[in-house]
């Protein structure tokens, strides 16, 4: 019988009619329909749209909207009155057109498209409550929303409901006064989201007493905008009109669609005796979620040194953070809705995952996204890694041909955005891949003098390192990757890059030891064992090498060592050494 279960979950429910309806259709059904008709498609279908609700049902004067949160339906709902409200500032009373909303949050049942259950029917109840441009709220709703919206709420006490077995505590929620009438609120007014990553630094609160301290958050809010403005993938708003919101307790939601960003980075500054603290946290505005969130203390006399450390942190780990976010905002899309970028974030997951099959996936997107777009210089970029993948870790049968659709694609996302840094790294690892180090040199360096906060570029910068058997150069490169953004996915591979430089300089035992770790993190990059199994080998524990040589040929089953020396990027010196080992562990020769 399990088939007959109900289906149920927990859901926010919006009940919304229009007062007077019936009125308002006797007086003019033609002109009343058409307004209403416009009303939807310009103001409340947009409005439940962009903070995720979910129409069930229209039933002529009233809908009926099924929401993920409670905060997202309260939301919706104050924005949709509030812009009601500009609306019928010129229109007199009889002609006025006025929602009523009641919201709950509560156990529904799934039938197909619609929904049914006391969780809706509370909602109904609140809703017939209301006087016209109201919003009334249950108890859940309140626990859910308080403290988190710039709203009111009035407790109208516990309230017995026609047909609802136990009685409901009821509040009123209205926007705080100075909000009401506040421009650039609401729905109406929101701006569009770029096609990339955007985000505004707001002025950081001072919770010292010291107007001094102030001024120094000031410096670090300057510095955070400029190094994240330095990153082309960024959309970042100017400082002028972040700092418009100093001293406004508004609601980060607001801000966003006010400001048109997806995520806003907020701070305070506290001294406490001759430290200074400095707090930040990075806030998506479409739900209020706090993605990641860091504290820096130091000593006042080195106040300077702090802020260019804050500024240099922030800004690496940001990037990271922010992209994951992204990809996550990507992946609530419906297919139908995707474009080139919607594509390209999509692929980003499995791009770093320097995995065959997830590289396999990250193509296939990246296919499509160029399929809207074949100029689009992100996607080109992130093929041309994929193809180096394919070459340097052993997963291609033509490794030429893999080398030159690699360069192919990077080269011609090079030529189409010259100044981005990301791009500018990956044509030069392509470049590293293809053993032309001065080349892929030039190019790195050039996308850290852009951005000094690109982790990745400066971890390919060690990469190079570690190809001309400098392994105190290339500690120091992927030391600051790994400081710069502690977050960042790619880091299992920094470990590698750590590991490899501790082998080039003989330290064995400490270089398995990292080797090991990345494959904690990583267990499917099996490529690491071609380093692993020579590194024990090295390190004379023999036992140990030959488990990492069966899990290298269990991965590669026809691996040889000449196509081992066709495709790592070695110097000479280090690639015989490694070859050798590999050779008497017993990987046959061709």
């Amino acid at each position: 019988m399990a088939d007959m279960r109900v289906q149920r979950r927990l859901a926010a429910i919006m009940s919304a009619d229009v007062v007077g309806y019936s009125r308002l259709i006797e007086a003019d059904e033609v002109g009343m329909r058409a307004r209403l008709r416009s009303l939807r498609e310009e103001l409340v279908d947009p409005a439940i749209a962009a903070d995720g609700g979910r129409i069930v049902k229209s039933m002529g004067d009233g809908l009926l909207v099924e929401f993920p949160s409670a905060v997202d339906a309260v939301y919706c709902a104050l924005a949709i009155l509030a812009a009601l409200r500009r609306r019928n500032a010129d229109i007199g009373d009889a002609g006025r057109i006025e929602f009523r909303i009641g919201i709950n949050v509560g156990d529904i049942i799934v039938e197909g498209d619609d929904i049914h259950g006391d969780g809706v029917n509370v909602a109904a109840r609140l809703e017939s409550l209301c006087a016209p441009g109201e919003l009334y709220v249950s108890g859940t709703v309140y626990d859910q929303t308080a403290g988190k919206l710039a709203a009111a709420f009035e407790d109208l006490g516990a309230q017995t409901l026609r047909n609802i077995a136990r009685p409901v505590r009821i509040y009123r929620v209205a926007l705080p006064a100075a909000e009401r009438t506040a421009p650039g609120h609401g729905a109406a007014t929101a701006l569009p989201l770029p096609d990339k990553p955007s985000i505004a630094v707001l002025p950081f609160d001072n919770l010292s007493g010291d107007p001094a301290q102030e001024y120094f958050a000031d410096g670090v809010v300057e510095s955070i905008t400029a190094a994240l403005s330095r990153i082309r993938a960024f959309f970042v708003i100017a400082r002028n009109s972040a700092f418009a919101y100093r001293g406004k307790s508004t609601d980060v939601r607001a801000i966003g669609r006010e400001l048109g960003v997806a995520y806003v980075l907020e701070g305070s500054v506290q001294r406490a005796g001759q430290r200074v603290r400095i707090t930040v946290q990075l806030v998506e505005t479409a739900g209020g979620a706090h993605l990641w969130a860091e504290k820096y203390d130091g000593p006042l006399d080195d106040i300077f040194d702090l802020q260019d450390r804050i500024t240099e942190q922030v800004a690496g780990a940001l990037q990271p953070s922010i992209r994951l976010a992204e990809i996550e905002r990507v992946a609530r899309k419906r297919p139908q809705e995707l474009g080139a970028y919607d594509y390209t974030m999509r692929a980003i997951r499995h791009v770093w995952m320097l995995e065959r099959h997830e590289a396999t996936r990250a193509l296939g997107l990246l296919e499509k996204a160029l399929a809207i777009d074949p100029d689009y210089p992100l996607a080109l970029a992130l093929s041309g890694w994929c193809w180096a993948q394919r070459s340097v870790y052993n997963w291609a049968d033509d490794m030429a041909e893999a080398k030159a659709a690699a360069l192919a694609h990077a080269e011609k996302a090079a030529s189409l955005s010259s100044d981005d840094p990301l791009i500018l790294a990956v044509l030069g690892a392509v470049h590293t891949f293809a053993r032309n180090h001065g080349a892929a040199r030039v190019l790195l360096e050039r996308a850290v003098a852009i951005d000094p906060n690109a982790a990745w570029a400066l971890s390919r910068l060690g990469w190079i390192e570690v190809y001309a058997d400098r392994p105190a150069e290339a500690r120091a490169y992927f030391e600051k990757a790994l400081r710069l953004s502690p977050l960042d996915p790619m880091n299992f591979n920094n470990y590698v890059g750590l590991a490899c430089a501790k082998q080039i300089a003989g330290e064995y035992d400490g270089a398995a030891e990292l080797f090991l770790r990345a494959l904690e993190e990583r267990p499917n990059a099996v490529w690491i064992h071609r380093n692993l199994a020579p590194c024990f080998a090295a390190a004379g524990r023999r036992e140990e090498a030959e488990r990492s040589r069966d899990a290298l040929m269990a991965a590669y089953p026809d691996l040889t060592v000449k196509q081992f020396r066709e495709a790592v990027v070695f110097s000479q010196v280090s690639l015989d050494r490694l070859a050798g080992h590999l050779r008497d562990l017993g990987v046959p020769e061709e």
